[in-house]
């Protein structure tokens, strides 16, 4: 008896390479066609907003103070006017937490649509460098022509011009992300005064300058499909049920190009002109299904739409949907593990509005000095010192007032009266007397509260040792 031949095609051997590299490894550069159309209009002013903020935000000031500042370096936080300090870590760590959390239930909805319409990377890349090159080189066949040609004084104008613009751009963006970390005044600083005065500014800013330079003049779209780790996170994330740019293949197989007076009845509507993949910046074949390398650009949904009205078919073949909505023709977006998802951000974001509601203005720490016993004074009270700190989160200045709470007795500052610091941290000592006949056990719980012009700022407890009884 024969053995049946067994169909050995591989129809996901496409996933076994880069579109960007070759058989030896070496990389294929990418020349995507200009995409134009009604998605890419939109992506253009939600970039035009974005990048607005971007450059925007760090010049806004509220009393003085940043609106947005990042300082790691001095581990000074402000978001949006409020002031995050290292005493508020917690309050930070939930924040990761809920961006985790709303990243992977994004991701499990709405696939990499951060990636084509949010990400930074693409925002400068597509809307910004890639603009000006097609502006300056003209489009994709164009570049080609003019890498291949010789040089003259034409491709020295068109390829040197290009670097300059580049490099300044990437200069701007240095600068800009240097003002979220150290603040516009600093940064204007570094620009407008000697170098010799902020060497190590300087130096950093030219560093992050020449960074930025090679990630959109050389790496560009291999920072998506090979650094970027959301895109690997996407593979995890991602099942048939999930949203993202998919080629109906239901209707568009079996393609075929289109000839005149041909019977187009056994074929579907793909007709096979490969713009979806000239357009794409990562240079992948959207037909083939989701790939890692897709960042929902839609630049593929645009190129097909407008070939699908020219040949009088209707739009969509290339369309926002998922596997399933492919397959069955219905999109589900609520499941078990959208719900779970939800269900977790919720918590969280409820928790994260309950620590910021609950989180005062002044901090204070009060701790009994370490090593010090009880003093017994000459009126017949007994005293302990403690020491002090109170962590002032806003920028008003108060003269401090301890009260004891509950239990008699006077407390006795070391030196002058203190006052909050503007976003900064008093320290001190003080002294607490308390008569023996208050305190009920050798080791007595107190509470002290800490006054600012009348008001209850914050209360701190502590212990306070007695005599034996």
């Amino acid at each position: 008896m024969e053995t049946p031949e067994v169909d050995t095609v591989d129809h996901e051997s496409y996933r076994d390479s880069l579109a960007t590299v070759d058989e030896k490894g070496k990389r294929i550069w990418i020349y995507p066609k200009k995409p134009k159309g009604k998605f890419y209009n939109y992506r253009k002013w939600v970039s035009y907003f974005l990048l607005l903020v971007l450059f925007g935000l760090p010049w806004i000031k509220v009393n003085g103070e940043p609106l947005v500042l990042i300082n790691i370096l001095e581990r000074k936080f402000i978001i949006f006017g409020v002031h995050i300090g290292t005493q508020d870590f917690h309050i930070m760590v939930v924040a990761m937490l809920i961006l985790v959390v709303f990243i992977t239930l994004f991701t499990v909805i709405f696939g990499r649509l951060f990636c084509g319409w949010v990400c930074p990377q693409t925002i400068f890349m597509e809307m910004v460098y890639r603009r000006i090159e097609y502006w300056i080189e003209g489009d994709a066949n164009a570049q080609r022509r003019l890498n291949k040609q010789d040089w003259d004084a034409d491709k020295v104008i068109k390829k040197v011009s290009k670097q300059v613009i580049f490099f300044l751009i990437a200069v701007l963006i240095a600068n800009t992300f240097l003002a979220y970390i150290i603040g516009t005044d600093e940064v204007l600083k570094i620009i407008t005064e000697p170098v010799s005065m902020h060497l190590q500014g300087f130096l950093t800013m030219l560093g992050f300058s020449f960074v930025f330079y090679m990630v959109f003049s050389q790496l560009r779209e291999q920072v998506c499909t090979t650094i970027c780790p959301y895109g690997r996170l996407q593979g995890v994330l991602l099942d048939k049920k999930s949203l993202a740019v998919y080629y109906d293949f239901e209707r568009g197989e079996p393609r075929g190009r289109m000839k005149k007076n041909e019977d187009q009845s056994n074929k579907g509507d793909c007709i096979d002109c490969n713009l979806c993949v000239q357009v794409c910046p990562t240079g992948i074949d959207i037909r083939n299904g989701v790939q890692l390398e897709c960042v929902n650009c839609t630049a593929c949904m645009d190129a097909c739409d407008e070939v699908m009205t020219k040949i009088k078919k209707p739009t969509g073949l290339i369309r926002w949907a998922s596997y399933e909505g492919i397959v069955t023709g219905v999109s589900k977006i609520f499941n078990s593990r959208t719900i779970a998802y939800s269900s977790v951000l919720l918590i969280l974001i409820a928790l994260e509005s309950f620590l910021f509601i609950s989180r005062t203005q002044v901090e204070v720490l009060l701790l009994r000095t370490p090593g010090m016993l009880f003093q017994k004074q000459d009126d017949g009270t007994v005293s302990n010192l403690y020491n002090y700190q109170v962590m002032n989160k806003t920028d008003m200045e108060v003269q401090l007032e301890f009260r004891l709470k509950n239990i008699e007795g006077r407390i006795e500052m070391v030196g002058a009266t203190p006052s909050t610091i503007k976003h900064g941290r008093v320290e001190g000592a003080l002294f607490i007397k308390i008569d023996p006949e208050e305190l009920p056990k050798t080791k007595t719980k107190i509470i002290v509260e800490i006054y600012g012009d009348g008001e209850l700022l914050d209360k701190s407890s502590t212990s306070f040792l007695g005599p034996m009884k």
